[in-house]
């Protein structure tokens, strides 16, 4: 059963950004428009103050994080070779910022039926509510992706939108971050083809 949707409390929320890396560039078909969007989501994040670690799966051969991304706020940039972000360090990370642990993560990158996938499954277990920003997520074929995204659902993550989340985070036009988001949004997201009919497609 999905976790009850709620809306979050910047300061009880951690922003997860995964393995968004040089080499998956000339890979993933989507990857442009997931830049675009990921830009857009972890910018929100640094103007709502939200905690954000970032991975990099085996940067010795796939490469850092792509440069389009400034990440310079970011509390920790962890290595790994393990497919789930929830290494030791990161465990360590998240309990000197939180103490014990936040109530939710916001969770995007790649690729989405492997390491999303995978640190979906470790949060969740640790009690964590887990969102799934689909249109900052992709995979090397769409369809790994969708199934993911399906098999994610079902397991109680909440499967959202780079808007949404922003959005969710604002909840008012007098919030004093309005005017700072507004340009970020006002840019409309990059469609990532994530409406599909037939058998294993997202709903979203």
């Amino acid at each position: 059963m999905a976790h009850r949707l709620r809306f979050l409390n910047s300061k009880k929320t951690l922003f997860l950004l995964c393995d968004i890396q040089e080499k998956f560039r000339p890979v993933i078909p989507l990857f442009e428009g997931l830049l675009k969007n990921a830009d857009k989501l972890t910018k929100a994040g640094k103007e709502f103050q939200i905690p954000l670690i970032v991975s990099e799966q085996y940067p010795e051969k796939l490469g850092n994080t792509v440069c389009e991304l400034d990440i310079a706020h970011a509390e920790a940039v962890i290595t790994k070779t393990q497919f789930s972000m929830l290494v030791p360090e990161m465990e360590n990370k998240i309990k000197a910022l939180y103490g014990e642990r936040p109530c939710d993560v916001v969770l995007y990158g790649l690729e989405s039926h492997v390491c999303i996938e995978q640190t979906a499954i470790d949060f969740l277990n640790n009690g964590i509510n887990v969102y799934i920003v689909a249109d900052c997520c992709t995979s090397r074929l769409n369809q790994d992706r969708d199934l993911a995204l399906d098999r994610l659902r079902s397991a109680g993550c909440v499967i959202t939108t780079s808007e949404s989340i922003i959005f969710n985070l604002l909840r008012d036009k007098n919030n004093p971050k309005f005017n700072a988001i507004r340009k970020l949004v006002n840019p409309p997201s990059i469609d990532m083809q994530l409406a599909k009919s037939g058998s294993g497609g997202s709903k979203l």
